[in-house]
């Protein structure tokens, strides 16, 4: 499975099935990734369009950073999977010696820490992309308005999703310094998201009179 090759439907299918990937990390950052492309698309009704010519400029930098991060997104579907699998291939190693527990102990932790990292990085792209949907909010078109809230929207989707996947993972992590230290940063993340996320949701409601 590849999110920058396979149809939706096929995405959704997979995601439907028995298989154990691609799951709710994937779905995340595929909800990020649709929100950065919203935010792209009120860029791109907005650039050089009449009455706006002031705010194009700014926007030309935000379509940017928006394609991006939508790019870090896509590819983020795919890294879920490899995070998952890697870390159910350390729960299947043999256990039958003294020797083959510790080297399975030692991988397991391995990969726990990097399948709680890989779910922090899409929160924080995500994060990125409640910001860049700000700018699409306070300067975009009017006639598109509406799009930058649904992009604030499923960006914070998925930003609280992955957190999930911090949660879950840390929590069997032994190294709790290591465990504490990500937990802090994702939790500090879903309290700056919620706030600005409802703030940008506030001001395309007050400018679609909602």
């Amino acid at each position: 499975m590849s999110a920058k090759t396979d149809t939706i439907g096929k995405f959704l299918d997979e995601l439907a099935s028995d298989a154990p990937t691609p799951g709710g990390g994937g779905a995340a950052a595929l909800s990020g990734a649709m929100g950065a492309a919203l935010v792209s698309m009120v860029c791109n009704l907005t650039i050089g369009k009449k009455n706006y010519e002031a705010v194009s400029a700014d926007l030309q930098l935000t379509l940017a950073k928006a394609e991006k991060l939508r790019a870090e997104l896509t590819a983020g579907v795919d890294e879920d999977v490899v995070a998952f699998n890697t870390l159910m291939g350390a729960y299947g190693l043999p256990r039958g010696t003294d020797e083959e527990k510790a080297k399975r102990s030692a991988t397991i932790q391995s990969a726990l820490k990097e399948a709680t990292l890989a779910p922090l990085k899409t929160c924080k792209i995500c994060y990125d992309v409640i910001s860049l949907s700000k700018e699409a909010a306070d300067k975009g078109n009017l006639n598109v308005i509406s799009d930058a809230g649904v992009a604030v929207l499923a960006a914070n989707a998925g930003l609280r999703s992955c957190a999930l996947n911090v949660f879950i993972n840390a929590k069997a992590i032994k190294d709790r310094d290591f465990a504490e230290q990500q937990l802090a940063e994702v939790n500090a993340l879903l309290a700056k998201a919620a706030a600005e996320t409802e703030a940008v949701y506030e001001t395309v409601k007050a400018k679609i009179g909602g």
